[in-house]
This record gives C-alpha cells, structure tokens and sequence, in this order.
C-alpha cells in the first residue's frame, strides 16, 4: 500500500503571503479590530430589541397567570 502524503498550501512559496515590517504590523494593530467589535454590538443589541419586542407585545398581552 502506498503512502499518500498531503501538504498544506503553506509549503508552496507562492501561496505565502510576503513577510511586512514590524513597524507596519503595529501600525495596522494599533486601533485593534474594529470591525468585529462593531458587529458584535450590532448583534447583541439587535437580540435585545427583539427580546424586548417579544416581552411588550406577546407576554404582556397576554396578562398575568393565575
């Protein structure tokens, strides 16, 4: 039986990304990820809306149990 031998794209020069300065590496990390951050938020308080919808108009409606 013969071995197969997989390889990654990393192990061809071509598909690597070339190397950057240190100070550009900084640079571009300064500020940190705002993007995700921002998505994050917009997530979290689009689900805290729709909970708070959900409460207003469908528990509330209903009146109190028992």
């Amino acid at each position: 039986m013969e071995e197969e031998h997989h390889y990654g794209s990393a192990s061809e020069p071509e598909r690597v990304a070339p190397a950057i300065r240190r100070s550009t590496a900084l640079e571009t990390l300064k500020n940190g990820p705002r993007g995700a951050l921002v998505i994050a938020v917009s997530s979290v308080g689009l689900l805290l809306i729709g909970w708070l919808l959900f409460y207003f108009f469908l528990f509330l409606r209903r009146g109190t149990v028992g």
